[in-house]
Parts: C-alpha cells; structure tokens; sequence
C-alpha cells in the first residue's frame, strides 16, 4: 500500500501550560482541496505553523510523498513543495510588487526546469496575472490593500511551485465581490491552472479560513478544530449539517449561508 501524499500524526504543540494543538492527526490525496474552521485560538494557525516548520512541535510527524519533514527546516519544506500563506502579510515593502514574487522564483525547486534565468521576470507576471493585481507589479508593495497585499502573499507561494499548497484567511479584507473572484482563481489552480506544470494537476490545498461561504463553495472536506483537537472531518455538507459543529462554531444563521 502506498504512503498517503501528506500525512499529519499526532502532532501536539504547547506553549507553557497551553496545548495548542493537540495530538492532532490527518491525510490529504493528492487531489483534494480542504479547508480548516474553528474558532479564535482554536489552533488553526498553529496548525499551519507547524507544517511549514515556522514553530517546532513537541511531538507527532508530518510527512509529504512519504518524506519526513518534522525535522525539517523552513526551506527545506518549501523545496519539498510545500508552500504558504499566513494572516500577517511580510512583503518586501520598499521594492515593486513584482520583484517580490521574483525572489519567490528564485528558490530551487521553482529552478528545476527549463532556463530559469529567462524565465524568472515573465514566471513572476504569470503569478500576479493569475491572482489579478499584474497591472499594479511596478508599484511599491507598501501601496497595496490589504486584499492585495493577500494576492500578492499567494502569487509569491505559486511561484515556488508547490504540490501542497496552505492559506491562512485568504479571504481576509476583500469585499464579496473580491473574495468570490478570487475563490474561482484557487479552484483553477487546483484544477490544473497556470502553476500546474510539475503535474498535471495543480496542487492539493489546506485552507484555514473565517468566511465559511466563499470557504464551502470550494474545498472538498473540512476538518473542524476546537481548542486544539480535531472535532470531525466531513464534507462541507456534513460539517455545517452537525449538532456539535452548529452549537461550538457556526450557528444557526451561519450554518444557512455556508449550506
């Protein structure tokens, strides 16, 4: 039998006396699409942390394509093809937007193929094309939105090329009208878009996020965390559909406009 394509196995991080996550254990195919709901300080970003070595665990083991990357460091899982974004954007704030992706570009996995030296600059303008802000790429970064300054936070972990791809609230500070167009941009890429080019598939994606409507329509399974601790994991279906989830999460009103 083979090896799941990632796997996480009773990861548990704490910090003091707090458990952030706790012996938390989950698989991803290779061909999914799953999002992560919960609570503030249920552990989701936590979570996210762990897996791209920001923070160290205490235990438990992550592994991707059947290679251990609890021990890794943050690079390393990046080259391995995992790649992500977070709630807090770090660009570079004093270069243009596009040279921000380009240094994305520049790590080795995103190397690989063809003549990379050529290939860096129009790689970088794909990135901003795909998440829609390529007519801003000669501005400063300091001048984005904060919803822009999330589009160009995922154009710079596209250009890495990855085969797992993780984003914190990508939604976070767009209107509706911005959100939705940008959920159909993460279900192309998932579905084979410009970025696809190690596989034939685009990557598989863990998406942490608040917006429960934009987060429904487009991922495949939930798994839903309460302090810490995977609750269940179901179909987005099933999830807004359970007593448990209804009563510590969503409610009534929001488990209408997530179904």
């Amino acid at each position: 039998m083979s090896a799941p394509f990632f796997e996480v196995e009773g990861l548990t991080k704490r910090f003091g006396g707090l458990v952030a996550v706790n012996n938390v254990s989950f698989q991803i195919r290779r061909d999914e699409m799953v999002g992560v709901i919960g609570p503030n300080g249920a552990g989701k970003t936590t979570l996210l942390r762990l897996i791209t070595k920001l923070i160290k665990p205490d235990s438990g083991t992550i592994r991707l394509n059947g290679q251990d990357l609890t021990g890794a460091k943050p690079w390393d899982v990046v080259n391995a093809g995992i790649a992500g974004t977070f709630q807090n954007t770090r660009p570079f704030r004093n270069l243009p937007i596009i040279a921000n992706v380009m240094v994305a570009c520049l790590g080795p996995r995103a190397r690989r193929s063809g003549e990379w030296v050529k290939r860096v600059e129009a790689k970088a303008m794909d990135a901003l094309e795909f998440v829609g802000i390529s007519d801003l790429a000669l501005e400063p970064a300091s001048t984005l939105s904060q919803g822009d300054l999330k589009r160009l936070e995922i154009a710079k972990a596209i250009a890495t090329e990855p085969e797992l791809l993780l984003l914190d609230e990508p939604f976070g500070g767009m209107n509706p009208a911005e959100a939705g167009l940008l959920a159909k941009s993460i279900r192309r890429l998932h579905k084979g878009g410009r970025f696809g080019r190690l596989h034939s598939e685009g990557p598989a994606m863990l998406i942490i996020e608040h917006k429960l409507k934009e987060l429904m329509a487009i991922v495949d399974r939930v798994i839903v965390i309460n302090f810490g601790e995977v609750l269940m994991q179901g179909t987005p279906d099933e999830v807004v559909r359970d007593p448990r989830v209804i009563e510590a999460y969503l409610g009534g009103s929001h488990a209408d406009a997530a179904s």
